[in-house]
């Protein structure tokens, strides 16, 4: 665990070794003013529990969470315990990075947020040390120090009352809704990999996989000016999705079976040509081969998704058309511009919600989020 900045602050033995914590039996309804959350456990359990509810220190704000995401990374944590190697589930952990929600109480020194405040919450939060090279250089998501909530330690924000520092909240303009202020969180990741995959106006543009981050990669690279756009998945009900969101988009569906070099030759047909920029959201490594044989002789594949730990990549084939590989991890100085966007009408995220919970439903949500059955693109739990 990180050992510097707020770790001590939001260290998760406060919140598991309080008398007041426990964990809701199966159907229990919990008392209508209580702070509960969805966690995880490493025996892959998700429940709800019963959690105290925090009291805002210097510099700190208590908001109360009136909407929150359920993110890929939420499932995997709860189906498969870990993501990598350093992210692994140890304990009871609480779930969610993706909120907004409205201030309730602000702690000594807070001075530019009031009760009653609309806020989208930017889940990672840095040591900003300056002694912190990282966050002194602006790329703050490299910070060793940093507490991510919902990234095992650290408990996260699907929950009635989260505290935190005051300086990692955004406000929300009125003619944002708090849903639309938790869906900030992936749209700052997909405006990150837009940014650093140096896409331009007029770009031909391969998006792999029509899951959430590929959608909202999708809106980002339109918005940005992309053309033409490919979208690609497994799944023709996502490629529908997809066609819906943004109607000039062009859609691959990926035949089970077919071959990396195969699917490339479906993606160039339909781009009239190999692309320039190629962003891969899924982290499936046949998915990453078909970005580099879809991509044109200088091009780039930057790669968004999460996928297993050790890949192999054609090498020859990058290395002979000079295709520039690169990755992201999370993302920095990104929402103040994705709640313009947003706000500004360039990006509206509304159709991405298919469907609403209750957080008192939030075991409910979690099952329909991992079901690819259910059709679900983002699930949304409100309080």
């Amino acid at each position: 665990m990180p050992d510097g900045g707020y770790a001590d602050t939001y260290s998760p033995r406060k919140v598991l070794d309080d008398p007041s914590f426990r964990v809701l039996a199966s159907g229990e309804a919990p008392a209508p003013d209580a702070n509960i959350a969805a966690f995880y456990n490493p025996n892959h359990e998700i429940h709800l529990v019963e959690k105290p509810r925090p009291t805002p220190g210097p510099g700190q704000v208590l908001v109360h969470v009136r909407s929150t995401g359920i993110c890929g990374s939420d499932v995997h944590f709860w189906k498969h315990g870990r993501v990598g190697d350093s992210m692994v589930v140890t304990d009871e952990c609480g779930s969610g990075h993706e909120s907004a929600g409205e201030v309730i109480e602000t702690g000594e020194g807070v001075t530019q947020w009031k009760v009653g405040d609309r806020v989208a919450i930017e889940a990672g939060v840095p040591c900003s040390k300056p002694s912190c090279d990282y966050c002194v250089a602006g790329r703050y998501n490299a910070c060793p120090d940093v507490v991510f909530f919902s990234t095992p330690p650290f408990h996260g924000t699907l929950t009635r009352f989260h505290l935190h520092p005051a300086e990692w909240l955004h406000r929300l303009p009125d003619s944002l809704s708090f849903e639309e202020g938790s869906l900030c969180e992936p749209l700052a990741v997909a405006l990150a990999g837009i940014e650093r995959a140096g896409l331009r106006l007029g770009d031909s543009t391969l998006i792999c996989g029509a899951g959430p981050i590929g959608l909202v990669s999708l809106l980002s690279a339109r918005a940005a000016g992309a053309e033409p756009i490919v979208i690609t998945d497994l799944f023709q009900s996502r490629l529908d999705f997809a066609k819906k969101l943004v109607p000039g988009v062009r859609t691959v569906l990926i035949e089970r079976g077919l071959t990396p070099k195969d699917a490339a030759q479906k993606i160039k047909a339909a781009a009239d040509g190999p692309v320039k920029v190629a962003i891969e959201c899924s982290g499936a490594e046949s998915s990453v081969h078909t970005a580099v044989h879809a991509a044109q002789f200088g091009g780039k594949v930057f790669i968004i998704g999460v996928g297993k730990s050790e890949q192999v990549f054609p090498f020859m084939h990058l290395s002979a058309n000079e295709i520039d590989v690169s990755f992201q991890y999370r993302y920095a100085n990104q929402y103040p511009k994705a709640i313009r966007l947003v706000a500004g009408g360039l990006i509206n995220l509304k159709p991405l919600v298919t469907h609403r919970f209750k957080l008192e439903e939030a075991v409910s949500a979690f099952h329909v989020a991992a079901d690819p059955s259910q059709g679900a693109i983002k699930v949304q739990i409100q309080d």
